[in-house]
């Protein structure tokens, strides 16, 4: 995992960092955590959101279409990645 994946999931973590830290892991297209970040139920829905959208700014089709398919996803998220995919 990144430095800047651990600073995402760490807690007491401030939410300004938390989104420049998704931020760089959407320049430096990290699809895989990206990914990781959408599917996990502890993280607050905003860090979530930034990440899915982050996965259509990378053009992540194929992490999209599984994280639309994955029941365990919330379901907005789910239609969400169905949308971007």
């Amino acid at each position: 995992m990144s430095t800047h994946f651990q600073t995402v999931v760490k807690s007491g973590v401030p939410a300004r960092h938390r989104r420049d830290a998704i931020n760089r892991m959407i320049d430096q297209r990290e699809r895989t955590n990206l990914a990781i970040l959408v599917q996990m139920g502890g993280l607050s829905g905003e860090f979530r959101r930034r990440a899915l959208a982050g996965l259509g700014d990378c053009n992540a089709s194929d992490e999209l279409e599984e994280l639309a398919e994955d029941t365990t996803v919330e379901p907005s998220l789910r239609r969400r990645a169905d949308e971007l995919a």
